[in-house]
């Protein structure tokens, strides 16, 4: 093995001493880069905050939460996502300190220990966390933001072995949970994440963890903008409504169906034939008025038409606006049109 030169870094979360981090021959932890993250941890207090929302009800305990805390979120973070792993993990140098433990101390808690705590967790805790989450996401803006745009999506965990609530999804062909986060454009922060069942409804509970994060922001912003974007999986009435309702500006995907297709053919066969004189992928749009049979109301749809070297196709893009719609809006257009795959349904105060 080469080491490049000598180099050091040197960190002070660790309150007794500097924590120094400098490449060696011996094999001493392979988990150094961690360091980096509890030193961001410390400045941030995100465990620290965390782990004051669960209660500790033991007697005399070895292990504080907060220990256990930064053992599973390190863990997790370095892809050790089995508790297992932390019957090994317990001793090594970088995950002691880590956890606030000179490298010479006593053990982390163990695999079972760990288990203990994690089902100890009670909902109403569950509840203090997703509420801290919402918080700590208000108050990290140092001005009052005119516009906060709220994206979700989700994504799928895979699992193994006999975890609870844990389904064979045949999308994803796998035994798994979904995770939802939201999540903030402008400042780019998990505002809530969520675990969903393995075949939930994409969209189960939304409106309410939804309803949380507005009302929390306009208690504290009375005059925010706040805009919602999401991909087809959120394509449901309710959740128009419910935008409506609110006030919440809204952009998200809908399937392409029979009328949209009938709608978007003209500008595709254009869109064809400007490549076909210009040898330059094109990308044309059209928006218009639109009616689903469950909806109560015609709602504005954007699409989008690409000819490119390899194909054409009618896709689509989108855009929303405030007020009169004048530069802002048209350059939330250009930007949301180069990004969006699927049909765009579309809000406008």
């Amino acid at each position: 093995m080469s080491l490049h030169d000598v180099w050091q870094l040197s960190f002070d979360f660790f309150s007794p001493k500097p924590v120094v981090l400098e490449p060696v021959e011996e094999n001493f932890s392979s988990d150094g880069g961690l360091l980096v993250f509890r030193q961001w941890d410390e400045q941030q207090q995100f465990t620290h905050g965390f782990a004051q929302q669960l209660g500790d009800f033991r007697n005399k305990p070895r292990h504080s939460i907060l220990e256990m805390v930064r053992s599973r979120v390190f863990g997790i973070l370095a892809g050790y996502e089995d508790q297992n792993d932390h019957d090994s993990l317990r001793s090594d140098a970088v995950f002691k300190l880590l956890a606030d433990r000179s490298i010479d101390g006593d053990d982390l808690a163990s695999q079972p220990t760990l288990s203990r705590f994690e089902n100890s967790i009670t909902p109403q805790e569950l509840m203090r966390l997703e509420a801290w989450f919402i918080e700590r996401f208000v108050e990290s803006f140092k001005e009052p933001p005119h516009e906060v745009t709220l994206d979700v999506d989700v994504f799928d965990d895979p699992t193994h072995g006999e975890q609870q609530l844990t389904f064979f999804h045949g999308y994803y062909e796998q035994y798994q949970y979904l995770v939802r986060p939201i999540t903030c454009a402008e400042n780019d922060m998990v505002v809530l994440p969520v675990l969903l069942f393995g075949t939930a409804d994409v969209a189960a509970g939304l409106t309410a963890d939804l309803d949380r994060i507005v009302a929390a922001l306009r208690s504290k912003f009375p005059d925010v903008q706040i805009v919602l974007r999401a991909d087809s999986g959120y394509a449901k009435p309710a959740l128009y409504e419910w935008c409506e309702q609110r006030r919440v500006q809204y952009t998200i995907g809908i399937g392409m169906n029979k009328v949209l297709k009938k709608n978007s053919e003209e500008l595709l066969k254009k869109a064809v034939e400007l490549y076909e004189q210009t040898g330059a992928p094109q990308q044309l749009f059209t928006a218009f008025d639109y009616q689903a049979g469950s909806w109560d109301q015609p709602r504005w749809v954007v699409l989008k038409c690409v000819s490119v070297a390899s194909a054409a196709w009618g896709g689509c893009g989108g855009f929303r606006a405030w007020g009169d719609g004048g530069d802002g809006g048209e350059k939330q257009l250009a930007a949301q049109c180069q990004a969006s795959s699927e049909p765009l349904l579309v809000s406008f105060t």
